[in-house]
């Protein structure tokens, strides 16, 4: 496997970008949970990454808001599954865990959602700041509640009073 990758600004503080032979396999955030050491990055090369920065910036632009990448992603057939039906939920709406796991057919799976969900590799991209707790609330997300809830008041997607849940998956 051939990996590089670089580091770009974003509005939500730099972006960890990770290339698997060419297709968009991590998009970190600094002191993201569940971010592999920076070892496994590769070697630093901005070039695999062009595209991918272009359609970062249309989305921060207001002028983008379905990304059309390659993707490599590992991860479980569960995992994928959810990685899938993350990027159809679209910009500026959200799911509860429970939704999501009764589309992927498991309805008593909200926590194994949950769980996938904060394995996500690709953030911003495959949206999971777009799922919420069951009540509405914001629960765990990898970079953290705070650029959960910026990212999902810069789509729209929340409500004025949207509570922050104890819980963190």
């Amino acid at each position: 496997m051939n990996r590089r990758h670089t580091v770009v600004d974003s509005p939500y503080g730099p972006l960890t970008l990770v290339a698997t032979d060419g297709a968009l396999s991590g998009l970190y955030m600094t002191d993201q949970r569940h971010r592999p050491p920076e070892e496994t990055f590769g070697d630093p090369d901005p070039r695999p990454f062009g595209e991918v920065v272009r359609q970062l910036d249309a989305y921060y632009a207001r002028e983008l808001t379905e990304f059309d990448l390659p993707l490599h992603l590992s991860g479980t057939p569960f995992q994928r599954g959810v990685w899938e039906q993350l990027r159809r939920i679209p910009y500026g709406e959200t799911r509860s865990y429970g939704e999501l796991a009764a589309v992927l057919g498991r309805p008593g799976a909200s926590r194994a959602v949950g769980l996938a969900n904060g394995k996500n590799p690709v953030g911003i991209i495959v949206p999971c700041h777009r799922i919420i707790g069951a009540s509405g609330g914001l629960t765990g997300y990898g970079g953290g509640l705070d650029r959960k809830q910026r990212l999902l008041a810069f789509e729209g997607a929340l409500s004025a009073a949207v509570p922050a849940a104890d819980a963190l998956f």
